[in-house]
């Protein structure tokens, strides 16, 4: 009986053993289904890392770069995972690897009001690739410090965070700053989901986006290790990155900033807003240089900039004057109406009425000129008669054959078409006069200067263009059809020649005098128009100079220049100002060997003697300046020291006041602040 119940007690036992063995097992099945079945965020079989495009570079003649690409990073870092002990670490050693300052460092881990942040911290968005490469072996040794500790999460996994350095876009850099603004242009950012593209705005960057843009993004995508890094073998798949390509131009880095640099020095001698200069080859349309006075820095443009961001070659529309006088004088000779030496009575410059109330006049006083003489001395009077041998038909169609009233095609963003008379309004005599000598129509500076060229290549129109090819990553060149304006002929070879020659009596013996260049050929017309402003023109003047510059080597360039509202006396005629500023833009050519004067050894020797004088002038005024700088600045020096001296003198009589005899007391005076030497000069330096 008793032995009955042992066994029965084990058998009981064995079953609840059993049954819970079997329960185990249930849940062990279940858990496994349950898995099996179950949604899990398990890392992918594959991995895939991308490589980035990047926009092509703009590049120089003689090979210096423009404008560039470089990716951009960003640097964050989890604020809770820095070690308290070692915050102070963190912020300097990332200030000396970032090259950024310390305090705005610090500052970016508290928000507006001042409360630390507890997530993640932006220190920041514009980090370039090579100061990425210091910074991404910075945070291992970060981590070899010490200066990160594990932060433990809701669900209590620890986690090890640190610096983490990301590629988020691209950015443009302007290694040259202001060189070839505003014809180069600018650039401005954005968004395609995490990544920031770079887009043109203006200028060449807009004008050629489509072909700094033309890129592919490059990938290798394959099975991934343990570590997560692509295993590449013969599964895995490679594309090769495809940068945008690389525009060549045909401007002259040499040149171009000589150019810049006269400009800046003939802006501060007229008192110009702003002077523009193009130089270009005359048979080819090639733009060696085009400058302004007025430039920015694409990558720091400020407030200040604003007015400075159109390029006013194209943008600017004026009412040209009398450089618009060998135009209209050309397309009567090419209709036969006129020959160069036909005589016009000029009225000993006026008055002359053009209708029953409206009167021109002339600046210099000559009973009769010659064609030629009426554009030597740029009289109204008879370029206007000569115009009136025109119909308003032949004249409105002999401008646009020059290319006014139209686009001029240069390869900048914007590009305005300007304004001239209808053929039909060219047919009354007021309004035909007007635009003979350059008013009542616009037109823009690159117009003219297109224009004018004709002059010095036969006759024919081309396009100016700045572009020479595009050169691929793999080092492929392509043309690129610079313009969708053609070469034309405006005016027969022979009239071309005609006023290529009344252009260099222009020189010689008229108004553009101050261009003349011993064994070059130099040839030119000067302009001087009113301004118009609120329906009536006032006393503010727009100054040009177009000319060419040949020699016998068969070197021949255009040379143009426009002075907008010179403000200093006499300055704002075009004699004054557009004149020496296209000598001086001549000299640079010979300089830089684009120009080969035939001269004498006796003219040789007297041009150096004029050079040697005009630099021992300018050395005698440069001592001069500094003599009085040094003499200004020892009597500042002086009279400081002697206010020192009383002031001494002063608190030795306080202290020893039985030396001091009794004055009667007065209100003290105010003292003046004692300028300092620098704010004491006066305005001349």
């Amino acid at each position: 009986m008793k032995n009955n119940q042992i066994l029965s007690n084990r058998s009981i036992k064995l079953l609840v053993l059993f049954a819970g063995m079997v329960l185990l097992v249930l849940i062990f099945l279940g858990t496994v289904y349950r898995i099996i079945t179950s949604q899990r965020h398990l890392p992918p079989a594959t991995a895939v890392i991308h490589n980035r495009a990047l926009r092509g570079a703009i590049v120089s003649d003689d090979n210096f770069t423009l404008s560039r690409s470089n990716k951009s990073y960003l640097a964050t870092v989890y604020a809770p995972s820095i070690a308290p002990s070692k915050r102070e670490l963190f912020f300097r050693l990332f200030s000396i690897y970032s090259g950024l300052d310390e305090a705005k460092i610090k500052k970016t881990f508290y928000d507006k009001k001042g409360h630390p942040r507890r997530g993640y911290v932006t220190l920041s968005k514009i980090i370039d690739a090579s100061t990425a490469v210091y910074l991404k072996d910075l945070a291992h040794k970060l981590r070899r410090l010490g200066v990160f500790r594990s932060v433990v999460d809701r669900r209590g996994v620890a986690h090890l965070y640190g610096l983490d350095i990301v590629e988020n876009g691209e950015i443009r850099e302007f290694p040259l700053h202001d060189t070839l603004t505003p014809a180069l242009g600018y650039v401005r950012a954005k968004n395609v989901g995490r990544y920031s593209e770079i887009f043109g705005v203006k200028g060449l960057e807009k004008r050629y986006g489509k072909y700094l843009s033309m890129s592919r993004d490059g990938l290798i995508r394959g099975k991934r290790d343990v570590g997560g890094a692509v295993i590449r073998d013969k599964n895995s798949v490679r594309i090769t990155r495809k940068d945008g390509y690389n525009l060549h131009l045909t401007i002259s880095l040499a040149l171009q900033k000589r150019v810049e640099v006269t400009l800046d020095r003939m802006k501060e001698e007229t008192g110009a807003k702003e002077i523009i200069a193009a130089v270009m080859e005359s048979d080819t349309g090639r733009l060696l240089a085009l400058a302004s006075s007025e430039r920015y820095d694409p990558a720091h443009i400020t407030s200040a900039d604003i007015s400075k961001l159109n390029a006013k070659f194209t943008e600017y529309l004026y009412e040209p004057g009398s450089v618009i006088k060998p135009l209209t004088l050309a397309i009567a000779l090419d209709h036969g109406r006129v020959t160069p030496e036909t005589w016009f009575k000029t009225y000993n410059g006026g008055p002359f009425y053009i209708s029953k109330r409206q009167k021109i006049t002339d600046d210099e006083a000559f009973d009769s000129l010659t064609a030629t003489d009426i554009i030597v001395h740029s009289s109204n009077i008879g370029i206007s008669q000569i115009a009136w041998r025109l119909t308003g038909r032949e004249f409105h169609d002999g401008l646009r054959r020059f290319g006014l009233g139209e686009k001029s095609g240069v390869d900048l963003s914007r590009d305005l078409p300007g304004r001239i008379k209808s053929a039909k309004l060219l047919s009354k005599k007021p309004h035909e006069a007007n635009q003979a000598y350059g008013y009542g129509m616009l037109a823009t500076f690159m117009q003219l200067f297109k224009a004018h060229n004709a002059f010095n290549n036969e006759g024919i129109v081309v396009t100016p263009h700045m572009i020479d090819h595009l050169e691929s990553t793999d080092g492929r060149c392509f043309r690129v059809d610079p313009t969708t304006f053609p070469s034309r002929r405006a005016i027969k070879k022979e009239t071309a020649r005609q006023i290529q020659t009344i252009l260099k009596k222009v020189v010689r013996e008229g108004t553009g005098v101050a261009a003349q260049y011993p064994g070059l050929e130099i040839g030119g017309k000067t302009g001087t128009a009113h301004i118009a402003a609120h329906g009536h023109y006032v006393k503010r003047y727009n100054s040009s100079f177009f000319g060419f510059a040949d020699d016998d080597r068969g070197h021949r360039y255009e040379i143009g220049v426009l002075v907008i509202e010179a403000s200093k006396y006499h300055k704002y005629f075009a004699s004054q100002s557009a004149v020496p500023t296209f000598r001086r833009i001549v000299d640079n050519l010979v300089e830089l060997g684009y120009l080969h004067p035939n001269l004498s050894p006796e003219q040789r020797e007297e041009m150096l003697a004029q050079e040697r004088k005009r630099r021992a002038a300018a050395r005698r005024k440069q001592q001069e300046r500094t003599r009085q700088i040094k003499e200004l600045l020892r009597k500042q020096r002086q009279q400081m020291r002697q206010k020192a001296r009383q002031e001494k003198r002063s608190r030795s009589a306080v202290t020893h006041p039985s030396r001091v005899r009794a004055i009667p007391r007065r209100s003290a005076p105010l003292k003046k602040k004692h300028p300092t030497p620098h704010e004491a000069l006066p305005d001349r330096f």
